[in-house]
């Protein structure tokens, strides 16, 4: 024997039936053979009385008699249908009345099904039986739904449900949530206002071709693109696109937050590139940024010039006054070189140990010394006390400068040879002083 287990109670509890009529004869047949049946049995003889027992009780299924005095079949299914807590029951109504409009009424009124009288019991019993295992599956249908909402609503990555046309269907809470909106508020927006009108388009092209020909159209993998947020900002997310099964053809997005991952990445792509101590470019940065200028250079026939400075005495210093005080000696002079590194094309860098360099583009050799100059003395006007320097009472640079219109045929690595002679040839002349070729060549050297 078979039981269909309740969607209400535990699947191994049997299934509650309430019996509505008001013929004691009738009800009694009923009642016995529900029971024979394995059905748990509730009787009600009013309409009125039946409300109340299906509140309490909330029996599986009601089957119930259309002609009774007082409140009649008809009137207790309606107020069944309009109570919340009784309207997903399902109602089979019995009736001596065979005619479509009084059938017609009790479909229309919310019945699931009609037996007409007098009750053939093998009817009766496939009836009940068949309105029992529909009821399961719609409550198993409806629990796996509730499930997988669930499951939705409680992931972190955003999810949208998208028409062919670009339209929005649906959006979990964490794709609101990414994108600003509050409940239900994203449904009905286009894809285009939340992508570039060259992207959106792209991926309206791509529906198009889903639904004219799926098999031949294959899912597209996580892409990394710029979301517009509520409030007109951009966020970096990762959206993947991936046709669905269903009678019309409607796309899942999935949006994973990418915005801290970028802000992360940056920050180590900073830190690469930074002199931690000075918060000037390091040397990887240098040395990238000299070879980008260099082929620029090539291709404008621009001069560019380098300045590379050494501070004078810097043992002697740390080993006198202490680390600690060298270090902020080593950020004082990079802040120098720093405010000389005006635009785009120009990078001041921390070399290594106490060396430092400057790079200018589109610069002449007479620009470039005045500029040298102009740091040598700024460093001299700090009035850092150097007291075992045998140049000056105070901190001081030797600054060498290069310059070059470079061609296909030069090296970088001459160029920098070029300022680290003049360099090396002012601290032979005495130190605190800028060394640079006598006049401008298409090659700079000493």
């Amino acid at each position: 024997m078979s039981y269909y287990a309740s969607p209400t109670l535990s699947p191994a509890r049997a299934p509650a039936i309430l019996i509505v009529d008001d013929a004691p004869a009738s009800l009694g047949v009923l009642r016995t053979m529900m029971s024979k049946q394995g059905y748990q049995t509730f009787v009600a003889t009013s309409g009125e009385r039946a409300l109340s027992l299906a509140q309490r009780v909330q029996p599986d299924l009601i089957l119930l008699d259309v002609v009774m005095p007082g409140m009649d079949g008809l009137e207790t299914c309606r107020q069944l249908k309009g109570d919340a807590r009784t309207q997903n029951i399902p109602v089979i109504f019995m009736s001596a009345k065979s005619d479509t409009d009084d059938i017609v009424a009790g479909f229309d009124i919310g019945a699931a099904d009609y037996i007409g009288k007098p009750l053939r019991m093998a009817e009766v019993r496939a009836r009940v039986r068949a309105q029992l295992q529909m009821r399961c599956t719609s409550a198993a249908q409806k629990d796996q739904a509730d499930r997988l909402r669930m499951i939705v609503d409680a992931m972190d990555e955003g999810l949208m449900v998208i028409e062919a046309s670009g339209r929005i269907q649906y959006s979990n809470p964490a794709c609101e949530r990414h994108l600003g909106y509050g409940a239900d508020e994203l449904a009905g927006h286009a894809l285009s206002d939340l992508l570039g009108a060259t992207l959106a388009q792209e991926y309206l092209d791509y529906f198009a071709a889903c639904a004219a020909d799926p098999a031949a159209v294959h899912p597209g993998g996580a892409r990394e693109v710029l979301i517009r947020h509520r409030d007109g900002a951009l966020r970096a997310m990762d959206l993947t696109l991936t046709p669905m099964v269903a009678d019309e053809p409607l796309f899942i997005g999935l949006l994973h937050d990418i915005t801290h991952h970028k802000r992360s990445e940056t920050a180590l792509q900073h830190a690469a590139m930074v002199d931690q101590l000075t918060q000037i470019a390091n040397r990887r940065r240098f040395d990238s940024f000299l070879e980008q200028e260099w082929l620029r250079a090539i291709r404008s026939g621009q001069p560019l010039s380098l300045i590379l400075l050494d501070v004078d005495h810097f043992k002697l210093y740390n080993d006198t006054l202490g680390h600690a005080a060298g270090d902020i000696c080593l950020q004082q002079v990079a802040a120098a070189l720093q405010s000389r590194a005006l635009r785009t094309t120009d990078l001041a860098a921390r070399y290594g140990g106490e060396e430092f360099v400057l790079l200018f583009a589109e610069t002449a050799l007479d620009t470039a010394v005045v500029l040298a100059e102009s740091i040598r003395a700024q460093v001299e006007s700090l009035h850092l006390p150097h007291p075992r320097s045998s140049t000056s009472e105070w901190l001081t640079v030797s600054i060498g400068v290069a310059t070059v219109v470079p061609t296909q045929f030069d090296r970088i690595e001459e160029f920098f040879v070029a300022a680290d002679r003049m360099m090396y040839a002012a601290k032979d002349a005495g130190r605190n002083r800028v060394m640079a070729p006598v006049a401008s060549q298409h090659w700079c050297q000493v």
